[in-house]
């Protein structure tokens, strides 16, 4: 099964008391399977603010298999993203190992990746899909990338796309100044925030998906077609 994961909602519960989770709704969704021995398991997971393709496994036997060619990177995956300013190439690739910052640096942040020589492989490819200007506080030069990571490190195309001078809109910790994600932990959403990250959450969309000879598709969410459109 393939569901298309709006932003804001996590993939699964974390800790006791989260608030509804996407496998909470599948569950309630798939009751007749669990019911007659049927099992739930996310293939692949995308973080709360990436919305897109989730791959659910329904039974045992088909989590095994989907697994198996996860790991052996027979999916082909494709993502859009809205990016501040302008590539100079139609077509360009990232080949920088990542690792999380914290092996090598203080970060206040736990999970910040960084590129680094001692970091682990790492490919992200690059179209571009439209170049277009917007007047914003903070810059007026936007493009909407096609994102084909070939690897699956953890942020890997937000890290890839900031080191490569085009940072995601929306992303708090990648984008303008990573103290955006610690007042954001601390204050919630804000106008100041607004102000600089321009969207509430990383505009970063798992919009394809295949496997063998099957493709799949799902159009941008309402957030970043607006702003495409605004």
């Amino acid at each position: 099964m393939l569901v298309d994961k709006p932003p804001h909602l996590l993939v699964h519960p974390s800790v006791p008391g989260n608030p509804p989770t996407l496998l909470d709704g599948l569950e309630a969704l798939c009751i007749y399977e669990l019911a007659n021995g049927g099992q739930l398991s996310l293939i692949n997971r995308l973080d709360r603010e990436t919305s897109g393709i989730v791959l659910v496994a329904k039974t045992k036997e088909a989590a095994r298999e989907l697994s198996i060619a996860m790991e052996k990177r027979e999916f082909r995956k494709s993502y859009h993203a809205l990016v501040w300013g302008w590539p100079e190439a139609d077509a360009f690739t990232v080949e920088e190992p990542i690792l999380r910052k914290g092996e090598l640096l203080e970060s206040p942040i736990w999970v910040k990746q960084m590129v680094h020589p001692d970091g682990k492989s790492s490919e992200t490819g690059f179209e571009v899909v439209k170049r277009f200007e917007k007047a914003t506080s903070n810059g007026d030069r936007f493009a909407l990338l096609r994102c084909f990571p070939k690897t699956g490190r953890m942020h890997q195309i937000r890290v890839h796309a900031a080191h490569a001078g085009y940072s995601i809109v929306g992303d708090k910790i990648y984008g303008p100044d990573e103290n955006c994600y610690l007042n954001f932990i601390e204050t919630g959403w804000t106008s100041a925030l607004e102000e600089q990250l321009l969207l509430n959450r990383q505009a970063l969309h798992a919009s394809g998906f295949g496997w063998k000879d099957q493709d799949w598709a799902c159009p941008l969410p309402a957030d970043m077609e607006g702003f495409l459109k605004a």
